[in-house]
């Protein structure tokens, strides 16, 4: 799950309550979002217990989707650089797998299903992967909304030492550089333009990087296995939103705001798109793709869009 798509919001521990929430109130979001065609194919694929790892797993949610997509993992290791989203992925991955029927006992790093330890570990992703006793043996490693925020080339090169030569690395929620916001405004073109632009200027940043990991892919003769469309979409319906959205999109506000408050006209923008939300009004839109790929070239059919 990684961080917001930008890393000035919600870093200091003042805000850790605001971050542990914006986590879950896009867990909805994430849901909705995910490609159901590409989720299939790495279903399909996976061995029967996989060994899995995860970078940025932030709250630790996709591991009871996964349990739900009848995955059964015979281990699970997820590393976030946030040690206090780490800790309340400890506290909340094994009550909802347990409020989801599952029989999760809690341990000091996480929780055990059956015979599989589910581990959360603090530190950066792209160092601590390579560094666990399963590196080169993981059959899966997750990376959701987590390769716009990395180096591409360094991210490549953790998937190609942590997973084993057939395995899959499932990228879902991916940004690809393109944000909407409804009803329009004059501003939209100026303030996304420099939102978009500040991303980039980020080291590590790529605001587009769903389309720019296919090219990194194939240089490295990587295989590409899918790839779908997978757009954040939160709309309000009769003036409200579901569940916690109107919590993550004012998140999103926020980050945008940030990243643009040098640009002209984006206090005004800002502030009639807090109103139009505040009146559930505003529609919101992120481009993201879904990827599955196997770093290590194993075949497969390419079922891309």
């Amino acid at each position: 799950m990684g961080e917001p798509r930008t890393r000035t919001a919600m870093t200091d521990g003042g805000h850790e309550h605001a971050r542990r929430r914006y986590l879950a109130a896009k867990r909805s979001v994430d849901e909705r979002a995910r490609n159901r065609r590409v989720r299939d194919r790495l279903l399909a694929a996976l061995p029967a217990e996989p060994r899995v790892a995860e970078a940025g797993c932030g709250a630790g949610l996709t591991v009871p989707a996964l349990y739900e997509w009848g995955v059964r993992p015979s281990s699970y290791h997820g590393v976030d650089v946030d040690a206090g989203i780490v800790a309340f992925a400890r506290h909340v991955a094994p009550r909802v797998l347990r409020r989801r029927g599952f029989d999760a006992v809690e341990t000091g790093r996480g929780c055990r299903v059956g015979d599989a330890d589910l581990e959360f570990a603090a530190g950066d992703a792209l160092q601590a992967l390579p560094a666990v006793d399963s590196a080169g043996e993981v059959d899966l490693l997750l990376a959701q909304s987590f390769l716009d925020l990395v180096p591409l080339g360094s991210a490549l090169d953790v998937a190609e030492a942590v997973v084993s030569p057939d395995g899959l690395v499932y990228a879902p929620l991916t940004f690809d550089g393109d944000t909407v916001f409804q009803p329009a405004h004059p501003a939209d073109d100026r303030v996304l333009a420099a939102f978009h632009d500040a991303i980039d200027a980020t080291p590590g940043r790529d605001s587009r990087a769903a389309r720019h990991v296919r090219e990194h892919l194939r240089e490295r003769d990587a295989h590409v296995e899918a790839v779908g469309s997978s757009d954040w979409i939160v709309r309000p319906v009769d003036g409200a939103y579901r569940e916690d959205e109107r919590f993550f999109l004012g998140c999103i506000l926020s980050f945008v705001a940030d990243a643009v408050s040098d640009v002209d006209g984006a206090e005004e923008w800002s502030s009639t798109r807090h109103a139009q939300l505040a009146r559930g009004e505003l529609t919101y839109v992120a481009r993201n793709h879904d990827l599955l790929f196997r770093p290590g070239g194993t075949a497969g059919a390419d079922h891309g869009e």
